[in-house]
C-alpha cells in the first residue's frame, strides 16, 4: 500500500512537468518600441495645382521614432523626420519635422496614426498615416505606410499631400 501511495504522490507532483505545454506569455504594457524608415513624398496638391516629387526636385525623408504602447489598441508616437532635397544636382537638408501622434492599432498589423506636424520651414498641420506591418519576425517588423500630410502657414497656401514610407520596427 505504501508503494502505491508513493507512486500516486509522485504522479501528482510531476504531472504538471510531464503534461504541461509551453504557454506564450501575454504582452505586458506599457511597452516601448522604436523604428526607422524612409519616406518619399509622391504629390502635393494646393490651390495652384499639383506638384510631383521628381518633377523639378527630389525630396526624401528619414523618419525615426519611439512608440509607447499603452495597450494592443492604442499608443503614442514621437517621430522626427529630417528631409533632404536634391535640386539642380545639389542636395541639402531642407526641413526637420517634429511629428508627435496617437496610434490606433487594429488587428492584422493595421495602424492608423494621427500626427501633429511642426516643421522648421515654418509650416504646421496634421498628418494622417495608414500603416500596415508586412512581415512580423521575432525581434523586427517590416512595414509600409501611406502618410497624408495637411499643411498650413508660412505665407503659403494650404496643401495636402500623399507619400509612401517603408520602415523597420524593433
Amino acid at each position: 500500500m505504501k508503494k502505491y501511495l508513493t507512486l500516486l504522490l509522485l504522479f501528482f507532483l510531476t504531472r504538471n512537468i510531464s503534461f504541461s505545454q509551453e504557454i506564450t506569455p501575454a504582452q505586458s504594457y506599457p511597452k516601448t518600441t522604436g523604428y526607422a524608415s524612409i519616406s518619399h513624398p509622391i504629390v502635393t496638391f494646393d490651390k495652384n495645382g499639383n506638384t510631383f516629387n521628381f518633377s523639378n526636385s527630389y525630396t526624401v525623408g528619414f523618419p525615426f521614432g519611439i512608440n509607447i504602447l499603452k495597450s494592443d489598441k492604442i499608443g503614442v508616437s514621437f517621430e522626427i523626420v529630417p528631409s533632404i532635397k536634391v535640386e539642380s544636382g545639389s542636395g541639402k537638408m531642407s526641413n526637420l519635422l517634429f511629428h508627435p501622434g496617437i496610434m490606433f492599432r487594429f488587428k492584422h498589423g493595421f495602424t492608423f496614426v494621427t500626427r501633429l506636424a511642426f516643421e522648421t520651414s515654418g509650416r504646421y498641420g496634421l498628418t494622417a498615416v495608414f500603416n500596415k506591418v508586412l512581415l512580423d519576425k521575432k525581434n523586427v517588423k517590416y512595414f509600409i505606410a501611406v502618410p497624408v500630410p495637411f499643411r498650413f502657414g508660412n505665407d503659403q497656401s494650404a496643401s495636402v499631400g500623399l507619400g509612401l514610407q517603408f520602415g523597420v520596427g524593433f
